[in-house]
């Protein structure tokens, strides 16, 4: 990225910081990839009022989740904001994944072709009610973007694992995989705990997201001590129509 390019995100960045609130979760998941991704993987469209007033934006990113298909978040006044920005922003037939408030969702399916969707719970660490779960069987690793992840591994197969989709400067998102043979045996919530307790440690927030429809995933997030934010989120994979 030459130093214009950089340069101008930043100056994009600062213009839309006052549309977002990093400590509040609501606004947790964007504001990560809109002010700090990594700025070569990171592409901001504005959206301006009469007044020539910032009042809305898109973040395209691409992450190491899914190459193919890059994170689409914004944020935006209204369907009309929601539509220019949607068609300024995304090239027409590629594949995205989107994560919007629920409040934009109507004006999202209006302009995209979802595939398969999801309404996803926010759930926040509620540290009274952690209670660290010691496993001997649990290793902590180095992911290749230099966080911890900590594993579970049985013949050479990973069985269980958790680390970090993301992480900025007030919030982490906490991830887990657990294999289908190492199911029902509190792997899971092993690893969750592990992760959980390295972040109480960075002085970060942990946020674990899940679909209303995963009532294993949800288990284990209460068994370790999250509880439900009462926010939602709608996440997405379409395509522009």
């Amino acid at each position: 990225m030459d130093p214009n390019q950089l340069t101008e995100i930043s100056e994009k960045r600062r213009a839309i910081r006052p549309l977002l609130s990093p400590a509040d979760p609501a606004d947790a998941l964007t504001s990560y990839y809109a002010l700090w991704h990594d700025p070569r993987r990171t592409q901001l469209t504005l959206h301006h009022d009469d007044q020539r007033r910032v009042d809305g934006f898109i973040a395209v990113s691409q992450t190491g989740v899914d190459l193919f298909r890059p994170l689409v978040t914004l944020r935006a006044p209204d369907d009309t904001a929601v539509a220019e920005l949607l068609h300024t922003a995304l090239t027409p037939d590629r594949p995205y994944y989107f994560i919007v408030p629920v409040t934009l969702a109507a004006a999202i399916r209006g302009h995209i072709e979802i595939n398969r969707s999801s309404l996803n719970r926010i759930y926040l660490l509620d540290p009274a009610r952690f209670r660290p779960v010691i496993n001997v069987l649990v290793q902590r690793v180095g992911a290749a973007d230099g966080a911890p992840r900590f594993e579970i591994e049985s013949q050479g197969e990973i069985m269980a694992m958790s680390g970090t989709n993301w992480r900025s400067p007030a919030f982490a998102e906490v991830f887990v995989y657990t294999h289908s043979r190492g199911r029902g045996r509190g792997w899971g919530r092993s690893v969750v705990s592990a992760c959980t307790a390295a972040l109480l440690e960075e002085k970060l927030r942990p946020l674990y997201i899940v679909d209303e429809g995963n009532e294993a995933s949800v288990r284990t997030a209460e068994a370790v001590g999250y509880v439900d934010s009462g926010l939602r989120e709608f996440a997405g994979e379409g395509q522009l129509e």
